[in-house]
């Protein structure tokens, strides 16, 4: 998982980068100098990064390089689709607190208010929670590997998700006297963001 986080990350930081150095050269060379940044990840026996340099609100240059499947030598394209995993939680985590400062949630209420299919664990989990990994809740990736689920192999969806958390009994623990890195959370949050912003 980190190698397909890493690809888009990657691109991210190094893109702003490339378009600042790029408008300083002229247009034949700026090819080069990119592919010149980017060497190194130019191989068939590594993953690497897409990328696009921008100039004047238009692309001037993009172009894959390194690898998106080593196991099946798939190579990295300017349209590659990465799975950005655990990037999107920043902006998760902000979603939810617009919500809050336009007074559509409190971050303080049950998530239980938004998700009615979350159990009853007879201690509220609130949003607060959700957002600080405090839950208690079990990770989605495990629930669903115990319900036999297979998460390289199968396509796997918020509902699944929330059909397999639907069925928990218990928390780890009972909320915000641990922390706990939870995937669950943030799916919860996402739904909240949807059911509540539209």
């Amino acid at each position: 998982m980190a190698l397909r986080v890493l690809a888009p990350v990657l691109s991210c930081l190094l893109t702003a980068s490339c378009a600042a150095q790029s408008a300083q050269t002229p247009e034949g060379k700026t090819e080069a100098k990119v592919d010149a940044l980017f060497q190194k990840m130019d191989t068939t026996l590594s993953p690497g990064c897409a990328l696009s340099v921008i100039r004047d609100h238009k692309i001037v240059y993009e172009r894959g390089y390194g690898m998106a499947d080593l196991d099946h030598n798939v190579p990295i394209t300017p349209t590659t689709v990465f799975h950005v995993a655990s990037m999107s939680k920043q902006f998760t985590a902000a979603s939810i607190l617009l919500l809050a400062q336009e007074g559509k949630i409190s971050l303080d209420d049950p998530a239980r208010k938004y998700i009615p299919e979350l159990p009853d664990f007879g201690a509220p989990v609130t949003i607060r929670e959700l957002l600080h990994h405090t839950s208690g809740l079990r990770d989605q990736w495990e629930l669903l590997d115990l319900s036999g689920w297979r998460y390289s192999q199968d396509r796997i969806t918020d509902v699944d998700v929330l059909f397999v958390l639907s069925r928990q009994r218990d928390l780890n623990f009972p909320p915000n006297t641990q922390f706990l890195y939870s995937n669950t959370g943030y799916t919860l949050l996402a739904q909240i963001v949807a059911r509540v912003g539209g």
